[in-house]
């Protein structure tokens, strides 16, 4: 019988250790590849969302609030501002473009951002279907918004105050719907857009005051002399306050960080786990088959074939586990993605791969192998004479 033959045999006639110590290695493996899964996407859907922009300009509050509310949209934004003191920023000579938002409503969780064409150059996005607003209470939609709710040019939508569906209805301030967007993979998927005239027409209840404030600029500098010079002239020279999208992010991550390494720790711990359990498997495993073994070194098996078998028995199990562990993970996060994109959220996918997950099961099955060492040594060691007389 061959090496193979006789690893699978022997795992076979031990079922219930086998699966158990597969299923924790596989538990382990399939926590920390969802976990490279989704850090990879969501880093790289924050930079896509977050590199056109070089700063966010808005009222005066935290600055993390400031970006996830304008660029990300997935917070309550920390007010408004003066559209002079705007303007006056937007004239800069320091400033390449500056593109205004005007938030509080949202169509069924998607935000309705009133703003003009160049949020869209920002974003490379363009029109698949009917054509951009050009009136007050016209909209264009995101591929996402328009996929989830089955709509299209001349539909009629109604939005609500703030982000939560529950919100205040404006059901008397319909918006038409123009146009389409057609996919980019970045927020603006997931948006409504309108002229910044048409929220304030939705707002100002007979107050025309509400037609000269803004929530946020979204700039691009004209010359990288702005980057040093022109967040401090806003924080200390206006009423306003500036915040960079690259350092908040920074910041934003960071504070994920903490509890990404909670998971990782987890998911080491049921890796190690797996690791020992296979060690006691496999020393216990070997105590028993001892006259197996010994019959074997007298009919002619090598000494390191004995060790190749117990080391064949655990790697074995290592990479099985490990494929079982990624076969999990990938299927969870393309089902956690299934349920984010049909409630509105971020996507997700399954299908992408991630360098790490080569070396998080090269390192699963390296050092689970340095575990099955032991009792590989312990084959390699065996007097088989000295076995047979103990009976």
């Amino acid at each position: 019988m061959t090496l193979p033959r006789l690893v699978l045999a022997y795992l076979v006639a031990r079922p219930v250790a086998s699966v158990l110590n597969m299923i924790l290695i596989a538990l382990g493996v399939a926590t920390l590849s969802a976990l490279l899964l989704v850090t990879d996407q969501g880093r790289e859907r924050v930079k896509r969302d977050a590199s056109p922009v070089d700063l966010v300009v808005g009222a005066k509050g935290s600055p993390l609030q400031l970006i996830l509310s304008s660029l990300f949209h997935a917070d309550v934004p920390t007010g408004n501002v003066s559209l002079a003191e705007a303007e006056k920023v937007a004239a800069h000579p320091m400033v390449a473009s500056a593109t205004p938002l005007a938030l509080g409503d949202s169509y069924r969780g998607h935000r309705i951002v009133g703003t003009d064409p160049s949020l869209l150059a920002l974003y490379g996005a363009s029109v698949a279907q009917g054509r951009l607003f050009e009136d007050e209470m016209e909209a264009v939609v995101g591929s996402a918004v328009a996929r989830r709710h089955g709509l299209s040019p001349g539909a009629r939508i109604s939005g609500v105050h703030g982000l939560a569906e529950g919100g205040t209805a404006h059901e008397d301030h319909p918006y038409q719907v123009t146009g389409i967007l057609a996919p980019t993979g970045t927020v603006i998927d997931r948006l409504v857009l309108t002229s910044v005239d048409s929220v304030w027409h939705v707002h100002e209840h007979g107050n025309a005051a509400a037609r000269r404030e803004i929530t946020a600029l979204l700039i691009r500098y004209a010359t990288p002399l702005a980057a040093a010079m022109l967040p401090r002239a806003i924080n200390t020279g206006t009423p306003m306050q500036a915040a960079s999208p690259a350092y908040e992010t920074a910041r934003l991550f960071e504070l994920l960080g903490v509890g990404t390494s909670v998971i990782e720790g987890f998911a080491v711990v049921l890796v190690l786990g797996g690791g020992l359990s296979l060690l006691a498997g496999l020393h216990a495993a070997l105590q028993q088959r001892r006259r197996d073994l010994a019959l074997m070194r007298l009919l002619g098996a090598r000494p390191g074939g004995l060790a190749g078998l117990a080391l064949g028995e655990g790697v074995t199990l290592l990479l099985a586990g490990s494929i079982l562990g990624l076969a999990l993970g990938h299927a969870t996060v393309e089902a956690l993605g299934a349920w984010s994109l049909a409630s509105g959220g971020w996507p997700l996918t399954g299908m992408a791969w991630v360098a790490g997950e080569v070396v998080l099961v090269g390192c699963v099955v390296g050092l689970g192998g340095i575990s099955c060492l032991l009792p590989a040594w312990q084959a390699y060691r065996s007097n088989p004479t000295a076995i047979l007389d103990s009976r």
